[in-house]
């Protein structure tokens, strides 16, 4: 009971004098304390199991599934890396972006609520080798606020191969992993309600819908721009009031031009903090977000991590 205790005291993912309440979101570090306590047995200082041994794992396991089926077409299982930014073009500052997309405002597109993504993200559980997962989600709402959520397995860097799904499981491109019709809501507080468009009110909002109990830091700030893309497709008008917000705020550097995985280019802004660094990347002429990354910036012994593993990736379209 003692060594339980003694873990769940180094593990506390809101320790006192955190600077979240008990209902807010986590910071980085208090999420990765939360993981290692779900993920850690009792009595035990390191987890189950490696990271740096999964490619192998997961590798072995593929063939042996190839081997024994009658799959032919290699599966898309590799991890992605790190987008790589061009270094030969001159950045453009969040400022010069924000006056464009200013300029760009015609009232098209419009703000929709629903949001389409590609998202790449590290899958871990307590008995399998931890893998990246390949999803795409469409949400769609109708005018008596019910809403529908597809979610699909599918690698748009492999169109056609078989992806692994949540469980570990190859499944083919484009399987439904679930598929969900939700009842209206009527709810007016953000991130449910529509996104202002302008800049000040615009982080009221974000703070609000994060429920953070201070004014965000550049890190949270991004996260909070993550829930209003998984809720919202912002028209111009808020991209732009975004953009402004974003030119507002330290932290952020210019990093050069860089193309998505979805074949996009756009402009990468960078923000590094604890242990992991944060790409933002921006339609280079309306300021749209087209997506965020994460990656770690230092190797972890006790996970197996390495620098620049991708953690994860979200793309965001209309």
């Amino acid at each position: 009971m003692a060594d339980e205790l003694e873990l769940l005291r180094a593990a506390n993912p809101v320790p006192t004098d955190g600077p979240h309440y008990g209902d807010g979101p986590l910071d980085h570090r208090a999420e990765q304390r939360l993981l290692r306590l779900t993920r850690t047995p009792a009595g035990r200082r390191r987890p189950r199991l490696v990271w740096g041994l999964a490619a192998t794992a997961v590798v072995a396991a593929l063939v042996s599934a190839l081997l024994f089926s009658d799959r032919t077409t290699a599966p898309a299982v590799a991890a992605p890396r790190p987008l790589v930014v061009r270094a030969d073009v001159t950045p453009v500052t969040l400022q010069t972006l924000a006056a464009r997309a200013e300029a760009a405002v015609d009232g098209s597109p419009a703000l929709r609520k629903g949001t389409h993504a590609q998202s790449w993200s590290l899958g871990m559980s307590e008995d399998k080798p931890p893998i990246t997962l390949p999803e795409e989600r469409v949400v769609r709402w109708r005018a008596d606020g019910s809403h529908t959520e597809l979610v699909v397995a599918t690698d748009p860097r492999h169109p056609g191969r078989p992806v692994l799904s949540g469980d570990g499981e190859l499944v083919d491109d484009g399987h439904v992993l679930s598929s969900r019709t939700y009842p209206p809501s009527w709810s007016d507080a953000p991130p449910q309600s529509p996104p202002p468009d302008d800049a000040g009110r615009l982080r009221a909002y974000l703070r609000e819908a994060t429920h953070s109990p201070a004014e965000p830091d550049t890190g949270e700030l991004l996260y909070a721009v993550q829930v209003l893309l998984d809720t919202w497709t912002l028209g111009d008008r808020e991209s732009a009031a975004l953009v402004r917000l974003l030119a507002d705020t330290d932290g952020l550097r210019p990093a050069g031009q860089v193309t998505d995985r979805l074949g996009r280019r756009g402009q990468a802004y960078v923000h590094d903090r604890s242990g992991t660094r944060q790409m933002l990347i921006m339609d280079p002429a309306t300021g749209a977000v087209l997506g965020l990354e994460t990656t770690f910036t230092k190797a972890d012994p006790e996970y197996g991590v390495k620098a620049d593993d991708v953690m994860e990736y979200s793309a965001w379209t209309r």
